[in-house]
């Protein structure tokens, strides 16, 4: 396999992020009132209540900046790029492993959009990308899809940390220049899985169970504005991947490639399976 289509098969197993939006933090108040908490206080202090209005704040953005470093099904990559948030998620992200080179990816739905080096495009008769539709490639293509999904979901961690005992605000750290509150749990996959429907949630469970991972320690990093700033999610020793959330709302356009520019991995697998036969 190339380098770029290795870059390719790496990109779609760990791409996709939700994240964030905003909300004022408390004004302040006259000297004959009682000092009200801090917003850094509350979310240390207030843990369920505060991280519901995280959750409140996640539904409402349009868009948010990621970068994310790490190792997924042991490989190493680094990617960065914007995500409109709204339905359909559309993303576009470049992709960087190691002896690869950049990969530019793009995301609507389940689509994804490969764009291919300019030296290899002559062998896929002079297109430019790829399209690979997740949801037609099959219930493991799907699997793989949601648990990656799963692992850089600020939403979904969030709610993770709702639903789970032992929750620990390790105090107020400093993200990318933000002060934040960082809080930390380790729960069992099953707890981490929850928020997926019962036949995916059993599925990718089975495929974690497989690699041997029992339980997932999650990080989170919250601002003033209740707006996740870092995700952290380690599985086993196969999956260790951060989240960086900036420029949340900043417009976001992503289109899906001309149709004229673009091969259909699908059609290019039946092709070979007719030669075959």
């Amino acid at each position: 396999m190339s380098r770029w289509k290795n870059a390719a098969v790496l990109s779609v197993s760990a791409l996709t992020v939700f994240a964030v939006a905003a909300c004022g933090s408390d004004t302040g108040s006259s000297s004959n009132e009682p000092k009200k908490p801090s917003v850094l206080e509350l979310l240390a202090s207030d843990l369920k209540g505060s991280l519901q209005k995280v959750v409140d704040t996640t539904d409402k953005v349009d868009s948010v900046s990621i970068k994310v470093e790490g190792t997924a099904a042991n490989e190493k990559f680094t990617m960065q790029g914007a995500l409109d948030l709204r339905d359909p998620l559309k993303a576009e992200i470049t992709m960087d492993a190691p002896g690869d080179g950049p990969t530019t990816v793009r995301m609507i739905g389940s689509v994804f959009y490969v764009e291919v080096p300019e030296a290899d495009r002559a062998d896929m008769g002079g297109k430019r990308w790829i399209k690979m539709d997740l949801a037609a490639a099959g219930a493991q293509a799907g699997m793989e899809f949601t648990k990656q999904l799963e692992d850089i979901d600020p939403t979904k961690q969030v709610k993770t940390l709702l639903a789970t005992e032992g929750v620990t605000a390790l105090g107020e750290e400093t993200v990318n220049g933000v002060r934040t509150v960082h809080y930390t749990v380790t729960t069992p996959v099953a707890t981490y899985l929850g928020q997926l429907d019962a036949d995916a949630r059993k599925a990718v469970e089975q495929e974690l169970t497989k690699s041997g991972v029992k339980d997932v320690k999650l990080d989170l990093w919250v601002d003033e504005q209740y707006l996740p700033r870092r995700a952290h999610v380690v599985m086993g020793t196969t999956n260790d991947i951060t989240v960086d959330y900036t420029d949340y709302g900043k417009p976001v356009t992503v289109e899906a490639p001309p149709a004229s520019e673009t091969a259909d991995l699908a059609e290019m697998l039946k092709g070979l399976g007719d030669l075959m036969n």
